[in-house]
């Protein structure tokens, strides 16, 4: 037989995977690392100046920054302790906005740009991505060309982008949405924020605690959506600290001139300096072609997905704010790291059952599991028990007794189904809670936990340990 023959069937080896991602945040990201450690190349498609999506440019990293500035600003002036002199924060609002910015590009750097040049299995495409067909993307690019881009796989994660209310005059004004208000640069001297969630309350009260006269407008009560016990109480908390709240309130129109904001509502004309525009994320999907691919969004935009991640067209996936998911940044990422398995043939799903959340006010919300009115409406009888921090000892000790812990248990088992936590710092409790869920503990067991004295999280043990006696009866180590 001739040396020079063909190779034989079984020297050819099979073509790489192509899996394509459009979106480049942390739901992208973690798809793309795991789909590269199955063995595919990874083509990222994002359309915008840098990669990293919201939550490290416009969204978590410098909230949080701002959050945090606005906290030690509020503990300078206000501080509980009769021996520390309370005095007036001198703030640079420019110099914290240019600190943000710095710590974001940090980030960006160390998080996104270093593990795309450093995966050799991960490449960038610049430009915006519609479908052709089920399988090819057409990739609109800033030069004015087109590519065409065929993959065996493609993951949708676009993100979102605020929701604008259709209040009359709105858009003819210099209104901010979150992305604005985080890296101004001046301190207006007075804001009103319409929202009444997340990230409108975040923001709200950072800017009265670096100095803002706030009035929020609640077109319910703040956190509506949640165990009314916890907006109720935080609006408690906002109005000692000045910020104004205004439920049930809504504007009818704005305009805008030289004196700055006049808003009409059913409570009167308020005039404020600045607008800030809060009212919710909506999925950016509407230039994507889904109508192309036969991809099903619900009536928001939002891609529908099952627990892999797959959407109702095969071999298409989303993850992120862009699907049907709770918009939480590590959701994202989780959902994002199960696609890039099941992109790569595995079968990851993610259960969203204990999903903690956090809000980053002062005093923290913090949830997780079924609220009283959720477990009713599957058929759930429930026993629960609120203990305001007033009876934890570290709060006590803290002289940050605001807020309370409420446990949600099924009642023919005492199994913990749901807590919802008011509280300094009560983010850092949550997780037990989940934890305890997640194993399902029954308000029993997690009494009966030994848990450090004096910390925050003891307040679990001592809220499980009111289902059966009552906590001010008590040693201090609730033993």
């Amino acid at each position: 037989m001739s040396t020079n023959s063909c190779c034989s069937s079984n020297d050819i080896q099979p073509e790489q995977l192509h899996v394509a991602i459009i979106g480049s945040g942390s739901g992208a990201f973690a798809s793309a690392i795991k789909a590269a450690e199955g063995g595919a190349r990874v083509t990222i498609i994002e359309g915008a100046d840098v990669i990293g999506g919201c939550c490290v440019n416009v969204g978590c990293v410098p909230s949080k920054i701002l959050i945090r500035a606005a906290q030690l600003a509020h503990q300078q002036r206000t501080n509980p302790f009769d021996g520390l002199e309370n005095i007036q924060p001198q703030l640079s609002r420019s110099l914290l906005a240019h600190q943000q910015n710095a710590r974001v590009e940090e980030l960006r750097d160390a998080k996104y740009q270093r593990i795309l040049e450093s995966n050799p299995a991960l490449s960038l495409l610049k430009g915006y991505a519609r479908f052709k067909n089920q399988n090819t993307l057409l990739v609109h690019k800033s030069d004015g060309s087109e590519e065409e881009l065929v993959a065996d796989r493609i993951l949708i994660a676009t993100g979102s982008t605020p929701s604008i209310p259709p209040i009359k005059g709105l858009v003819d004004t210099p209104y901010w949405t979150s992305t604005e208000a985080l890296f101004a640069e001046e301190l207006p001297s007075s804001l009103v924020v319409i929202g009444s969630s997340v990230v409108a309350l975040e923001i709200a009260q950072a800017y009265a605690r670096l100095g803002s006269r706030v009035t929020i407008l609640a077109r319910h009560t703040l956190l509506y959506a949640e165990d009314p016990l916890l907006g109720e109480k935080l609006a408690e908390c906002f109005e000692k600290e000045g910020i104004r709240v205004l439920n049930n309130t809504q504007a009818s129109h704005v305009s805008y001139d030289s004196n700055g904001f006049s808003l009409e509502t059913n409570e009167g004309t308020l005039i404020a300096e600045k607008l800030l525009i809060s009212t919710g994320r909506h999925a950016n999907t509407g230039k994507l072609g889904l109508e192309n691919v036969g991809v099903e969004t619900d009536k928001s935009g939002a891609i529908v997905v099952n627990s892999m991640m797959e959407t109702s067209t095969a071999n298409i996936y989303a993850a992120g704010d862009c699907s049907n998911m709770p918009q939480f940044v590590y959701v994202a990422a989780a959902a994002g790291s199960r696609a890039g398995i099941n992109m790569t043939g595995g079968n990851a799903q993610l259960d969203l059952s204990t999903m903690p959340a956090v809000i980053f006010t002062d005093p923290q919300v913090a949830t997780v599991g079924l609220t009283e009115v959720q477990a009713s409406a599957v058929g759930i009888n429930t026993i629960s028990r609120v203990l305001d921090m007033e009876n934890v000892p570290r709060a006590l000790a803290n002289f940050e007794t605001d807020g309370f812990i409420k446990l949600v248990a099924e009642e023919s088992t005492g199994k913990l189904i749901g807590a919802q936590i008011l509280a300094h710092e009560g983010g850092e409790l949550i997780q037990s809670a989940a934890l305890a869920i997640h194993n399902k503990m029954t308000v029993e067991e997690l009494a009966g936990q030994l848990f450090p004295y004096l910390t925050m999280v003891e307040g679990l043990k001592l809220c499980a340990q009111t289902f059966s006696k009552d906590v001010k009866e008590l040693s201090c180590c609730a033993g």
